[in-house]
């Protein structure tokens, strides 16, 4: 599949694999970012410079690094980002640093993982009945023993 990426600015980084078994292709910083700092919880927004095509019937799904979080206590502010087919604007990402210390974010930092994953739009409809399954309307942790 081929995704068309425009660089809003000089500077955008295009996104890139770590690995070939890499599930995820990482993004950027396009910008300077200072993050935290007194604060029990504090959060910004980075810009990657980017805007995506991404082909009707995916969406592209950005998730936090594991390594920001184990090394950094950084994540993702809204856990997981959805990108949908239709929007063509920057792609940013806000950045949330849960022990309140100040990180810095270097223009080309790597801020978080995405993927494209081919969706399907399903059609509701409206039932006074459903069918019966073991679990029923069993509630959290009722398949647990």
């Amino acid at each position: 599949m081929h995704v068309r990426v425009k660089r809003l600015t000089t500077t955008a980084t295009l996104p890139v694999y770590a690995t070939p078994g890499a599930a995820c292709f990482d993004l950027h910083a396009d910008h300077l970012k200072d993050i935290g700092g007194f604060q029990p919880v504090c959060t910004d927004a980075v810009s990657t410079g980017l805007a995506f095509e991404i082909p009707q019937g995916h969406v592209m799904l950005i998730f936090s690094r594991s390594g920001d979080g184990f090394k950094r206590d950084v994540r993702l502010s809204n856990c997981v980002g959805v990108i949908d087919s239709d929007y063509r604007g920057d792609v940013a990402v806000k950045l949330r640093s849960d022990n309140g210390e100040r990180v810095s974010v270097q223009p080309g930092d790597r801020v978080a993982q995405a993927l494209i994953l081919p969706v399907e739009q399903v059609n509701f409809v409206d039932s006074f009945e459903l069918s019966d399954t073991e679990r029923g309307s069993g509630s959290f942790g009722s398949t647990g023993k």
